[in-house]
């Protein structure tokens, strides 16, 4: 272990896109998911635990339904992916929570996994069978769900869709194909369907990804944290002391990269600001 540490620390140094060492935030988790900076905080899912923590190990929600992914939309709730539930929920502000999806034409989703919200209110999700529910749909796909709450399936030609995101001007919405072991890029409409679906880039078992604002993406991969150029090339791979699952950008000014990476919580400064959901 100190080896593999030593060396994430020399590669971030060198990196082009660090600047300064990567750091462990917490550690004693089953497996950490889907980061998200909430105010001035960070929140995160323990999946098997079915908890939602913070930063300092504080129990966030419990229980979460085994979430996965979390974001929010612009009022700030926060939206989750409930592996367990089998269905995507959103957390009002009196503390309620809210199903926003959890079935296709009254057959019910496999688990969803991550999820993002476009600036109009569009919520964009995957959702592969990686939970172990009895399978009811016959496909993995990527669905949207309407500002008036209708469900739209968009592509369901994936092997196992996995992480999402879009780009700075939401022109393109990015989604990671962990088996398929690459990142498809397809353009977005003002309605928020999706066409022209292209092989951005190609990498081993992409799972999270994020985008900074000038466009790059950061992939977790089965060799760490991957950073893409805007015309799918590759700047740099970043280790971390453990495989990571996910990632997201926090703190006061964007520029604290946070991983999840099995039992572990890590972050490391980054020289660009990344995009925060709700920001």
């Amino acid at each position: 272990m100190f080896s593999t540490i030593t060396t994430a620390l020399a590669l971030c140094l060198g990196a082009t896109l660090c600047d300064g060492p990567i750091e462990t935030v917490a550690e004693g988790f089953k497996f950490t998911e889907g980061p998200v900076w909430v105010d001035d905080h960070l929140i995160f899912s323990d999946i098997p635990a079915n908890r939602i923590y913070t930063e300092d190990k504080e129990v966030f929600r419990e229980p979460s339904n085994q979430s996965n992914g979390l974001t929010l939309d612009a009022e700030g709730r926060l939206i989750a992916a409930e592996h367990k539930a089998r269905r995507i929920s959103r957390t009002e502000k009196d503390g309620t929570i809210t199903t926003l999806a959890d079935n296709w034409e009254g057959k019910k989703l496999h688990s969803p996994n991550d999820v993002i919200v476009r600036s109009d209110g569009t919520i964009y999700f995957t959702d592969p069978p990686y939970g172990g529910n009895p399978k009811e749909l016959d496909f993995q796909a990527v669905y949207s769900i309407s500002p008036d709450g209708k469900l739209n399936k968009l592509v369901d030609d994936f092997i196992k869709p996995n992480g999402l995101a879009l780009s700075p001007d939401e022109s393109i919405l990015y989604v990671a194909d962990t088996e398929g072991k690459h990142i498809r890029a397809f353009d977005v409409a003002k309605d928020g369907s999706v066409s022209k679906g292209r092989v951005h880039c190609e990498l081993p078992g992409p799972d999270g990804i994020k985008v900074d604002v000038e466009g790059r993406i950061w992939a977790t991969a089965s060799d760490g944290v991957r950073v893409i150029n805007t015309d799918g090339t590759l700047l740099e791979t970043i280790e971390f002391p453990r495989n990571p699952a996910n990632c997201c950008f926090g703190g006061k000014d964007g520029k604290t990269l946070y991983v999840t990476a099995r039992q572990g919580l890590y972050k490391v400064r980054t020289k660009v600001e990344g995009i925060r959901p709700g920001k």
